[in-house]
């Protein structure tokens, strides 16, 4: 490190329990839901559980970032579209662990004058950029794999 102290940030969230396996969480920024075990844990259906919540954390993080990432490199995006998948081991003691989380983004962007093979080589440094600057990604050690579509529109 230059000497330079490093700068902090503190997030908060509040969950209370409700009734057999569902809790309420408010989190800091102002949202605030239900959520529950999955299902196959007696959870209830059509909630939030902490396992999407921990999928989620990591597709929005790198979706955020690659927002960042595209105006930084000039690109010009039309849309982006990202399905992820969190893959998990119970283990032989029962214990759990995400092994990997695969992000499946499609990415449409503009040419404009440039010439497509280009954009799609500086969208794809700006998706390498967004997972390297991703917080969430940077903070789990699961596996982070990214399988980009990217198509460059004339």
């Amino acid at each position: 490190m230059n000497g330079a102290a490093a700068r902090t940030s503190t997030y908060h969230t509040t969950v209370s329990w409700k009734v057999e396996h569902l809790g309420h969480v408010v989190m800091g920024n102002g949202p605030e839901m239900d959520f529950s075990a999955p299902p196959d844990a007696h959870g209830h259906e059509g909630v939030l559980t902490p396992e999407d919540a921990f999928v989620a954390a990591a597709n929005t993080c790198i979706m955020m970032m690659f927002l960042w990432a595209a105006e930084r490199f000039k690109l010009k995006l039309l849309s982006y579209e990202c399905r992820a998948e969190g893959r998990k081991v119970i283990e032989l003691d029962r214990t759990e662990i995400f092994t990997h989380i695969r992000l499946w983004p499609i990415i449409r962007l503009a040419a404009g004058e440039e010439a497509p093979a280009i954009v799609e080589a500086r969208a794809r440094r700006a998706l390498k950029s967004a997972q390297k600057y991703s917080l969430v990604a940077n903070s789990v050690k699961s596996e982070i794999i990214l399988d980009p579509k990217i198509e460059v529109v004339k």
